[in-house]
């Protein structure tokens, strides 16, 4: 698929990767699903776009919960500077990664429920519970590592109901999905001004939001704008321009700018209204990044593979900061000087490789029950004692 693409050519097929039938089910052998090139349906600008948050958000956690939190005595503020960086994707990587969930999902929406209620809403709650015990048990090995955690049985109730985890974007996936469904005939506009409403209402400060309450409604927005959207979306990636990109570029740096300047990160409206700005620049960037083959080949692979890095990632990143915050912290002025600056790029790919790894083996062991929700197995096809020859 290196041809530029139409609005007809980049039209989802209806097994896209968010679709549970490709990324939690994993009826056909992982390793190889996992590896396998895109199919002639699937949408590489939309592939390459997970593919950059999810390298967005292994980036940030590594830069907020390890690299931060280690004690740099150096003449220069580049720890401060890379915080800095990374806030300035805030308003892009989330919002951009559950629009594009969206435009995946138009087509499973309209499937009957007893086929979605399994394979989209249960198969979503099973992987957030079950990487949620996972987590847990993980995360008490690294008490000081600085996420949210439960403690208690009553926190892990929690975190399984009302106030999700770390792992929030799957428990949000199962609930956007399930309201996507119930509403789907309804107006456009009557499922995505409440939305927008929320959004704002979430980002002002207005509404108690703790642990991930906030993501939780200020994105459900973009999940329903990318599903009911998806036209306008596709037809905006596929005449994306190098103008266009320096514009949406422009644009995006001057209201993050702009917002930084009056404080109104708070102000009611501001921040969906940026994350707009982001998404639409996120998608023409996405778009025209896949036009050089090697590394729109590489994000649209990263893509199609982000549930083992999302549920993985955290607990491998913690223990890493159990090992590597004591000794870089004890650098002397030269080493760290020499480390500083690469360090969370040099962290963050090495989050991903492990997380990936890790995934391989689980495979190779006949664990893809940790990836997917089980089923009952399908009985073999009998034999014919005299097959047809092939014609």
């Amino acid at each position: 698929m290196t041809r530029t693409l139409t609005s007809t050519v980049a039209r989802p097929a209806e097994h896209q990767p968010d679709a549970p039938r490709d990324r939690f089910r994993h009826r056909r052998p992982m390793a190889l699903a996992a590896a396998a090139p895109a199919a002639s349906g699937r949408v590489r600008w939309a592939d390459a776009a997970k593919g950059v948050c999810i390298i967005l958000v292994v980036a940030w956690h590594v830069i907020v919960k390890d690299y931060l939190q280690i004690d740099w005595h150096l003449d220069v503020p580049v720890p401060g500077l890379w915080g800095a960086l990374g806030e300035q994707f805030l308003p892009l990587r989330m919002p951009l990664f559950f629009t594009i969930s969206g435009v995946f999902a138009a087509n499973a929406v309209t499937r009957p429920w007893r086929r979605v209620a399994r394979s989209r809403v249960a198969g979503l709650l099973y992987l957030y519970a079950l990487w949620l015990l996972i987590h847990t048990v993980v995360l008490a090995a690294a008490p000081d590592f600085p996420t949210d955690r439960a403690t208690s049985a009553l926190g892990l109730l929690e975190q399984l109901t009302i106030t999700p985890s770390n792992l929030w974007y799957l428990y949000a996936l199962a609930l956007y999905f399930t309201l996507a469904k119930v509403t789907r005939r309804a107006p456009r506009a009557l499922v995505l001004v409440p939305a927008a409403v929320l959004s704002a209402v979430a980002a002002a400060g207005l509404l108690d939001t703790p642990g991930n309450r906030a993501g939780l409604y200020q994105n459900l927005v973009f999940f329903l704008a990318g599903l009911h959207l998806r036209p306008l979306i596709e037809e905006w990636a596929a005449t994306a321009t190098r103008r266009r990109l320096v514009l949406t570029c422009g644009a995006y740096t001057v209201v993050l700018v702009a917002m930084a300047a009056a404080g109104a990160q708070r102000w009611f409206g501001v921040w969906p209204a940026v994350s707009v700005v982001a998404v639409a620049f996120g998608v023409t960037a996405a778009a025209r990044l896949c036009r050089w083959r090697v590394l729109g080949d590489w994000l649209a692979t990263l893509g199609r593979i982000t549930l083992p890095i999302y549920v993985i990632h955290m607990p491998v990143l913690a223990l890493l900061h159990r090992l590597l915050h004591s000794p870089v912290s004890r650098l002397g002025r030269i080493g760290q000087d020499l480390v500083v600056l690469g360090y969370p790029i040099v962290l963050t790919g090495l989050v991903i490789g492990l997380s990936l790894a890790i995934h391989r083996w689980l495979l190779a062991v006949r664990a893809g029950w940790l990836f997917a929700l089980p089923g009952p197995r399908r009985p073999a096809a009998p034999v014919a004692a005299h097959p047809e020859p092939a014609r």
